[in-house]
């Protein structure tokens, strides 16, 4: 049976009471840090789960189609300003219904064919269920972000019970990543002069690192031969 957490009440956030509801959250809280800890045994298993999947490609077919597995969870500044953005209710139960990218883990691939191998390989496991895909590879955003997004329900098993966590998923190449972490970056500049302009540019990166990736995957077919390149077709639709 699934354990039901207590549910405190917090303060109404304003400005000037945010540091309490953060410290509230972090260290009064009991209830929060076991929640925290869920969250935090699921991406420990999510993140298993992608490594025996890069081991065993790596067997089959002498190549790793991960070059990086990297996991945070949320902080609980974020937490809070994104429930209060949304207009929800500042307590444990809302925090969990509504807010999915609590745990995140973030799987970088080197070619794009690898990103769809996994999420279909995950997705097949008979204890993972999907929640959400968002596909932004094939529909990417309007300034140029590209990544495969997943929400994914994984069991955790405790001492005395079973409990089913939500893991938000992002898979993207080396090049996907690169754009990505040069844009976060960006976009926190102060002052910058002609945004609309810089705003185009990274649209324009985006592209051709698009183009770069098709090129790449095309070379390494090119190299493979036809003995692999039915793998990247099977999952590349």
């Amino acid at each position: 049976m699934e354990q039901v957490l207590p549910t405190p009440v917090l303060p109404k956030l304003t400005p000037d009471n945010q540091v309490k509801a953060i410290e509230f959250l972090t260290e009064k809280s009991l209830p929060y840090r076991e929640l925290m800890a869920y969250y935090k045994c699921a991406m420990m298993e999510v993140e298993t789960k992608f490594n025996v999947l890069n081991q065993e490609f790596s067997l089959l077919y002498n190549r790793n189609p991960i070059e990086s597995i990297k996991s945070r969870l949320k902080e609980p500044g974020s937490i809070i300003e994104k429930m209060c953005r949304r207009g929800l209710s500042l307590d444990l139960a809302s925090l969990e219904k509504n807010i999915f990218d609590i745990a995140g883990i973030r799987i970088i691939c080197s070619f794009c064919d690898d990103i769809y191998m996994l999420a279909d390989c995950l997705l097949s496991q008979d204890d993972i269920k999907l929640v959400a895909r968002k596909d932004y590879i094939k529909n990417p955003k309007p300034n140029g972000y590209r990544s495969l997004h997943l929400i994914v329900e994984v069991p955790i098993f405790l001492a005395q019970h079973k409990k089913r966590m939500k893991v938000e998923i992002q898979l993207r190449t080396i090049a996907m990543d690169f754009w990505a972490s040069l844009d976060h970056k960006l976009k926190y500049k102060k002052d910058v002069d002609n945004p609309e302009f810089i705003e185009e540019q990274l649209r324009d990166c985006a592209g051709q690192i698009a183009e770069l990736d098709q090129r790449m995957e095309n070379i390494r077919k090119q190299i493979e031969g036809e003995g692999e390149q039915h793998i990247g077709k099977k999952y590349s639709s």
